[in-house]
C-alpha cells in the first residue's frame, strides 16, 4: 500500500508555519527519510515528504543533494541533523528560496506569552496596590480601638 510519507512520520498542525512535518516514535540522528525535492530541467518538484517541512533558523534536519551517475534528474534527501523526540516537529533552513517574515517556534511563543506576561505585571501591581490598602485599613482600625473620649479634654461635656 502506497504511503506518501515514510514510517514515524506525519503531518500535524505547525507553530511555525500552518501544517508540518513530526515524528510519531524516536528517530535516530543521520536518519535518510527520503526524497523532498527533485529537479527537472529547471523545475524543482516537491514531494509530500518536502511539502509540508517548515523551515526553522535551528533546523533538525538537512536537504542533501543525492546524485546518481547518468540520471536526468537531480533529488534531494532529508536526513536528520540530530535524534528526534516523538512528537517533534521536523525542520529544515530553506535553500532553494528565501522565506520572508518566518517566526521561528521560540519567536512565535514569545509574542504568545507576551500579553500573559503584560497581564501577570498588572496582577502584580493591583495584588501591591491591595496589600498597601489593606495594610492602611488595619492601621486606622488600630487607631480607633485604641482611641479613648477621655484623652480629648472637653470632648463630649
Amino acid at each position: 500500500m502506497y504511503n506518501p510519507l515514510p514510517p514515524r512520520l506525519t503531518i500535524k498542525p505547525s507553530l511555525i508555519s500552518g501544517l508540518g512535518l513530526f515524528a510519531t516514535a524516536g528517530i535516530a540522528q543521520g536518519t535518510n527519510l527520503g526524497t523532498t525535492h527533485i529537479k527537472v530541467d529547471d523545475t524543482i518538484f516537491r514531494t509530500p515528504l518536502g511539502g509540508f517541512i517548515n523551515c526553522d533558523e535551528n533546523a533538525n534536519c538537512v536537504k542533501v543533494e543525492m546524485s546518481t551517475e547518468g540520471s536526468v534528474a537531480a533529488k534531494w534527501n532529508l536526513l536528520t541533523l540530530r535524534n528526534i523526540n516523538n512528537g517533534e516537529e521536523l525542520t529544515l533552513k530553506y535553500t532553494f528560496y528565501s522565506v520572508k517574515n518566518v517566526k521561528t517556534v521560540s519567536e512565535k511563543l514569545q509574542d504568545e506569552l507576551e500579553p500573559i506576561k503584560d497581564f501577570l505585571e498588572e496582577a502584580e501591581k493591583e495584588k501591591e496596590e491591595l496589600e498597601e490598602s489593606y495594610q492602611e485599613a488595619l492601621r486606622q482600625t488600630r487607631e480607633r480601638k485604641n482611641f479613648h473620649p477621655k484623652a480629648m479634654d472637653g470632648y463630649g461635656e
